[in-house]
């Protein structure tokens, strides 16, 4: 079993509704690794937020092992969401990017963004 990550929340106010969802924080490479792997559910108004410290890079991932479909918004330093990815394939190695160098990458479930009117463009707030 995964050790249990840190908790923050995410709001999208630009959204329609201002969603907000609680999300698990994966700050070290460890948490980073696993990610969301051999989870076979998530709640609907839940996530994993990615996040690297120093410059801003090009992130790439993949879906080795991860049973769950997602939705995968790639986040900038100040919070705009530079580009989504809907419906990632699940158990797929393919790698999965943008070219737009970003601080975090959020994973919600799959329609989770176009359900609730999340746009690339848009800013989200990460509450402390």
């Amino acid at each position: 079993m995964a050790p249990e990550l840190p908790k923050s929340h995410i709001t999208f106010p630009e959204a329609r509704g201002k969603p907000r969802i609680e999300v698990e924080l994966a700050r070290d490479n460890a948490s980073r690794t696993r990610g969301l792997m051999y989870r076979t559910s998530m709640p609907v108004d839940h996530g994993m937020l990615f996040s690297w410290t120093g410059p801003e890079r090009i992130q790439s991932f993949w879906m080795h092992n991860t049973c769950l479909p997602l939705d995968m918004l790639f986040v900038a330093k100040d919070g705009t969401i530079t580009g989504i990815l809907e419906q990632v394939p699940t158990l797929n190695e393919d790698p999965r990017t943008i070219p737009c160098p970003v601080e975090h990458v959020l994973e919600v479930n799959a329609g989770y963004c176009r359900s609730h009117g999340v746009r690339a463009g848009q800013k989200l707030v990460i509450e402390p």
